[in-house]
């Protein structure tokens, strides 16, 4: 949900800020009065971690989303065919937060490395919202800007109206926004690749490093958007696809616990009509076994574009889905610098 990578990044914000950060704290046996007593590993005695919702693919060859990786100084996404040779001194501290059970992800977040000797600090934040699954009233990737526009809160003014522009050879909607208060300023851009919307946010208290921070961003490359519409090259993205008018045979899932979250799947379906790719956005483990084992034996119709059959990605919604944000609802970019 959006409330949970709000708060990763929230935490980070504070624990960035920390010397200790990233530091294990030393495990004490001690049980005094107002001490906690922590076993090895710096878990207190007493308390069980258990595994949460997180993703899963079923095949680790496939690109999803969440698993762009920074080399050598560069940003590589290859679900989005995204490429980006960082500034000099910039770079990813951490790594963000899985996806949410809304099809949000945190894609990068490049900050001033221990090099950087800059007057002001910054940060590029990249994040993507699953345009299947996201409860926003928003169908195209351009259209979060206007809606973020429009949902702000009052603690914030409208630096820049929504207008078009182009990063990278690519089209973006674009709009600015900053906080008297805090004197922070943040330039967000957003387009659409395979029905997802695409934001990138520039956020400083100095326009001048955010200004030289967007020339940089001229240096990364897209893919051309009318090569992702043919099926050639990635499958066409339709959403809701995977209707009974199209869905051939189906199995449902077998559950062995009640829960109520929801649970965004992907799928990849081939020429022939049967699965590729299954990609669970966010799922405990005993769901995602048993939605992929069920997955496994669905067949669909063939999709065709301009009377051939060629591959093509949607959703399926398992689980409860993900509720839709109040109107006067905030979409807040944090940063951790």
């Amino acid at each position: 949900m959006y409330t949970r990578w709000f708060t990763y990044a929230a935490a980070i914000a504070l624990l960035a800020s920390t010397p200790v950060w990233g530091q294990a704290a030393p495990a004490t046996a001690s049980s005094g009065a107002g001490k906690t007593e922590v076993a090895a590993g710096g878990v207190p005695k007493g308390v069980i971690l258990v595994k949460g919702a997180w993703w899963s693919a079923s095949d680790s060859v496939t690109p999803v989303p969440e698993t762009g990786k920074i080399a050598d100084n560069i940003y590589r996404n290859a679900y989005f065919g995204i490429d980006w040779t960082l500034p000099k001194d910039w770079t990813q501290k951490y790594e963000g937060p899985p996806p949410s059970d809304q099809g949000r992800y945190v894609l990068a977040e490049i900050v001033p490395s221990d090099s950087y000797t800059g007057p002001s600090h910054g940060s590029v934040l990249i994040t993507a919202d699953d345009l299947f699954f996201t409860p926003l009233p928003v169908t195209r990737g351009e259209e979060l800007i206007d809606y973020t526009k429009d949902n702000l809160s009052r603690v914030y003014e409208v630096e820049q109206p929504p207008t078009q522009v182009t990063i990278g050879g690519r089209s973006f909607r674009f709009f600015a926004y900053w906080s008297p208060t805090a004197k922070l300023h943040w330039y967000v851009f957003s387009t659409q690749i395979r029905c997802h919307a695409v934001e990138i946010v520039v956020s400083s208290s100095d326009t001048k490093l955010i200004q030289d921070l967007i020339q940089d961003l001229n240096t990364i490359s897209f893919p051309p958007a009318d090569a992702l519409a043919d099926g050639n090259i990635v499958p066409v993205c339709v959403k809701d696809y995977a209707t009974a008018e199209n869905v051939i045979n189906r199995v449902n899932p077998v559950f062995t616990e009640r829960r109520y979250n929801a649970i965004p799947v992907r799928i990849v379906i081939g020429k022939d009509g049967k699965l590729k790719h299954i990609h669970l956005i966010s799922a405990f483990p005993d769901q995602a076994k048993a939605i992929t084992d069920a997955l496994n034996q669905w067949t669909f119709k063939p999709y065709l574009k301009n009377g051939q059959p060629v591959e093509v990605e949607t959703g399926v919604q398992f689980g409860t889905a993900a509720r839709a944000p109040q109107p006067a609802s905030t979409r807040a970019h944090v940063s951790s610098w």
